[in-house]
């Protein structure tokens, strides 16, 4: 009796020694502009070729501008990172999604679009929320530079077999309750250490309806409960979604075979289980500095809350959350930046306008998703209301280019960290969903979104 986790661990296992990390294979490594140029500069050192260019992808993603004309670069060193990557993806003939190729954008949003990602592989970035792509069926988790050479020079990594833990989701979303509010009660519930050593399998009902996208939202938060990654074996759901993709295996009726049989057997044995029910659920925020400090929108600030944390967010126990002024939105991120975030953020913002003062910046996770939001109509809606409908990148998540939270400022943030210094030196991030970051933004102020609805 194996679980899945099991099932797709032992398939890529090289090497197993009791006492000692196993020799572990990667099926497929992706890179972007801020953990790859040491990994390339260890090969060219050393002499290294890569083991395979085949399985590799790279796009521009967490310092590219997301400006209207984002080939003008304000921050040097974003722009020396750029034109590393360029020079390296051109050195070592490594495939590349750049600006302007129609397929550029955050690299956990491009992987699953494209077709790259696909059951019961192993993929890893040098980037935390690689676990998004777990929602394939696939054990996809970030790595250091060190371990992106590794990659890079023998397709395989040193790695401890994790343990597996599963997570049963019970009940039905209500109207304007998202996968964003189901993770995020998950980390509320376990904290950011809950996960720990762990790879989570995610099952029951709940996720059984949720969507692809729904699930990568998921999948990509794994991280914030301390887990190495997260999966979810995939159905019909995973199945169509990748029929006819750019890069999905030729033979895709003949893969299916294989990836029908990617499910825990009955009876799998993991080494922790959790259960959560989502039959109640409001929708999250957070208050404090973690992802773990989050309640419902119909809750208030925990009595016992940490003091540091209430002194940053300059919050008091007991404080309502609904109510709480906002001065910035950020919809997007790898959490939440896809077309289906963008529908939802749009039927908020359908026929009202964002509230005096606040700047609100909504970012495709990439030129597919910016072009289809602009076919569909979303991208106008956004700027009747108000906001500013941007070009594809990380953006506003970390701040690591132009688009900053000043200090001092509240942002209600679709991202997936709250941390110190996140979204700029000083800013002060709410976790929500994009519905709830779309209410904030037409009323200026955390809004329980389902008195909008």
């Amino acid at each position: 009796m194996k679980n899945i986790i099991d099932k797709i661990w032992d398939r890529h296992v090289v090497k197993s020694k009791e006492g000692y990390p196993d020799i572990f294979a990667i099926d497929m490594q992706l890179l972007h502009e801020v953990t790859s140029p040491q990994a390339f500069a260890v090969l060219r050192e050393r002499g290294i070729s890569l083991h395979d260019r085949n399985r590799m992808l790279a796009t521009v993603d967490h310092n590219v501008s997301t400006a209207l004309d984002r080939r003008i670069v304000t921050d040097s060193a974003s722009g020396k990172q750029i034109a590393v990557l360029r020079k390296n993806c051109e050195d070592f003939a490594v495939k590349l999604m750049d600006i302007d190729s129609g397929y550029q954008g955050i690299v956990h949003v491009i992987g699953p679009e494209l077709g790259i990602t696909q059951p019961g592989m192993t993929i890893v970035c040098g980037d935390s929320h690689t676990a998004t792509h777990g929602a394939f069926g696939a054990i996809a988790f970030g790595v250091g530079t060190t371990e992106v050479s590794h990659v890079m020079a023998t397709g395989c990594m040193l790695v401890q077999r994790p343990k597996t833990m599963r997570v049963n989701f019970k009940g039905r979303l209500a109207d304007g309750v998202t996968a964003k509010d189901m993770i995020l009660k998950l980390i509320a519930e376990i904290g950011v250490a809950g996960g720990n050593g762990h790879i989570i399998e995610y099952c029951g009902e709940a996720i059984e309806n949720l969507t692809m996208e729904e699930r990568m939202t998921v999948c990509n938060m794994s991280i914030e409960c301390g887990a190495r990654a997260g999966l979810i074996a995939p159905d019909e759901v995973t199945f169509d979604y990748l029929r006819g993709r750019l890069c999905v295996v030729d033979d895709f009726e003949e893969a299916l075979d294989d990836w029908r049989g990617l499910k825990s057997d009955a009876g799998a044995v993991y080494d922790k289980e959790v259960e959560i029910d989502i039959s109640e659920l409001a929708p999250m925020v957070t208050w404090g500095f973690n992802p773990g400090q989050g309640a419902g929108i119909n809750e208030a600030v925990p009595l016992d809350a940490s003091f540091a944390a209430l002194d940053y967010v300059k919050l008091a126990p007991g404080q309502a959350l609904e109510g709480i002024p906002v001065d910035y939105v950020f919809i997007g991120s790898c959490t939440n930046a896809r077309i289906s975030d963008l529908r939802l953020a749009a039927s908020v913002f359908d026929g009202r306008k964002v509230a005096d003062g606040l700047v609100v910046y909504i970012v495709p996770g990439s030129e597919a998703v910016r072009d289809l939001a602009e076919k569909e109509g979303l991208a106008d809606i956004f700027r009747f209301a108000g906001a500013e409908f941007r070009n594809p990148g990380c953006s506003m998540c970390l701040a690591m280019n132009e688009d900053k939270v000043p200090a001092g400022k509240r942002c209600a943030s679709t991202s997936n960290r709250n941390f110190i210094g996140r979204q700029g030196p000083g800013a002060i991030t709410h976790l929500m969903s994009p519905m709830m970051a779309a209410a904030a933004a037409v009323t200026g102020k955390i809004t329980d979104v389902r008195k909008l609805l």
